[in-house]
C-alpha cells in the first residue's frame, strides 16, 4: 500500500508588533461598539454595527492577517488583501530597503507586510557589528555583568530576508519548486468591509 507524502512544513514569519497593535485596536473597537449598541438610542446601534462590520475586517487585514510562509517548494505571502503564491523558481529576487519586497520573474513586486523594516533595529545591529569588529571578534562582544555571548549583527527583518534568499537559491532548481506565481484576492476580508461601508452609506443617506 502506497503512502502519500507528508505535507511540507511551513516556516511562518509574522510581525509581533502588528499583532499586538491589532489586538489592542480590536479590543478598543469592541468596547466602544458594544457600548454604542447597548446604550445607544435611535439609529446609533445600527450605525455602530455597520461601522464594526466595515472597520473590523480592515483592522484584521492590516494587523493580524499578514504572514509569510515558506517551505522547500514555495513562498506564500499573505498580505492585507491578497494571497500570493510563488514557487521558488518564480522568484527573481528579494529587495530590502525601507520595505521588504519579493520580485517575481516577470518583474512584479509584492511587499512583505509581515516582515516590516525597522530602521532602529537595523542601526542597532550595525552598531553591534561595528563594536564586535573593533574588538576583533565579529558577531561577539562582552555584556556587563556576564560572560561574552553572541550579539545580533543583523536586524530581525533583514535576517528573515537572508533566510528566504538562501532557501530560494538552494531550491529554485528542484522539480517541486517550479510553476508560475499566482495571486488570490482576500474576499473574506473585502466582502464584509464592503457590506459594512455600503450599510453606513445607506444609513447616512436615509437619516
Amino acid at each position: 500500500m502506497e503512502t502519500s507524502p507528508a505535507p511540507l512544513k511551513d516556516r511562518v514569519h509574522r510581525s509581533p508588533a502588528g499583532i499586538a497593535g491589532g489586538v489592542v485596536l480590536l479590543a478598543l473597537g469592541a468596547w466602544l461598539g458594544v457600548d454604542a449598541v447597548v446604550q445607544g438610542e435611535g439609529r446609533t446601534p445600527w450605525l455602530a454595527l455597520a461601522g464594526l462590520l466595515c472597520v473590523v475586517p480592515i483592522v484584521v487585514a492590516f494587523t493580524l492577517r499578514p504572514a509569510v510562509f515558506d517551505n522547500e517548494d514555495r513562498l506564500r505571502v499573505r498580505n492585507p488583501f491578497r494571497m500570493i503564491t510563488l514557487p521558488w523558481a518564480a522568484v527573481a529576487s528579494f529587495r530590502s530597503g525601507y520595505s521588504n519586497e519579493v520580485v517575481d520573474q516577470e518583474g512584479v513586486k509584492y511587499q512583505l507586510w509581515a516582515v516590516p523594516v525597522s530602521l532602529r533595529a537595523r542601526k542597532k545591529a550595525q552598531r553591534n557589528l561595528a563594536r564586535a569588529a573593533a574588538m576583533g571578534e565579529p558577531g561577539r562582544g562582552p555584556l556587563s555583568g556576564g560572560p561574552t555571548r553572541e550579539r545580533p549583527t543583523r536586524a530581525a527583518a533583514d535576517q528573515v530576508i537572508d533566510d528566504l534568499r538562501e532557501r530560494q537559491e538552494a531550491r529554485a532548481g528542484e522539480p517541486g519548486a517550479q510553476g508560475p506565481a499566482t495571486v488570490r484576492w482576500a474576499w473574506e476580508v473585502l466582502a464584509p468591509a464592503a457590506v459594512g461601508a455600503l450599510l453606513l452609506i445607506v444609513l447616512a443617506a436615509t437619516g
